[in-house]
C-alpha cells in the first residue's frame, strides 16, 4: 500500500498574524483542512499519516521519529512551513531530516491542506 506523509506546523503554534500567510487562517480552519487531506489520500487507497510539528528541536524529533516509524513513498510538506519567509530555517530543517531519514520518499509540496493527495499524487507519477 502506498504510504503518505503529510508534515506541516502544529496549527495552533502558527503566528496567524504574519502577513505572509493567507488572511482568514486559523487553527481550527487548518485542522478541518488537514482531516480533509488525510481523507482525500484515503479515499485513493493510500495510507495517510499525519506529523503536524512545533518549530523547535521538540518538533525536529516528532518528525524523524516518524519517518523511521515507517517507509513512505511521498512526504508532503505543508504551505505553513515554507511560505512564511520567517520559517525558512525550519523548512530547511525538514527538508534535511526528510532527506536523511527518508531517502527513499519523493517530496512533495502543497498548497493548502485539502491538495496534499494531489501534491503526492503529482510526485508518485514522476517517480
Amino acid at each position: 500500500m502506498t504510504r503518505i506523509l503529510f508534515v506541516g506546523q502544529k496549527p495552533e503554534t502558527v503566528d496567524f498574524s504574519d502577513p505572509s500567510l493567507p488572511p482568514g487562517f486559523d487553527a481550527k480552519k487548518i485542522n478541518a483542512g488537514i482531516a480533509l487531506g488525510v481523507s482525500k489520500i484515503e479515499e485513493r487507497g493510500w495510507q495517510g499519516d499525519t506529523c503536524m510539528i512545533t518549530p523547535d528541536a521538540a518538533g525536529s524529533a516528532m518528525l524523524e521519529t516518524a519517518l523511521k516509524g515507517a517507509a513512505y513513498d511521498c512526504v508532503v510538506i505543508g504551505g505553513g512551513l515554507r511560505l512564511p519567509p520567517k520559517s525558512l530555517a525550519l523548512f530547511e530543517t525538514v527538508v534535511n531530516i526528510i532527506h536523511k531519514a527518508a531517502p527513499n520518499a519523493a517530496i512533495a509540496f502543497n498548497t493548502r491542506p485539502e491538495d496534499t493527495a494531489d501534491a503526492a499524487a503529482r510526485q508518485l507519477k514522476a517517480g
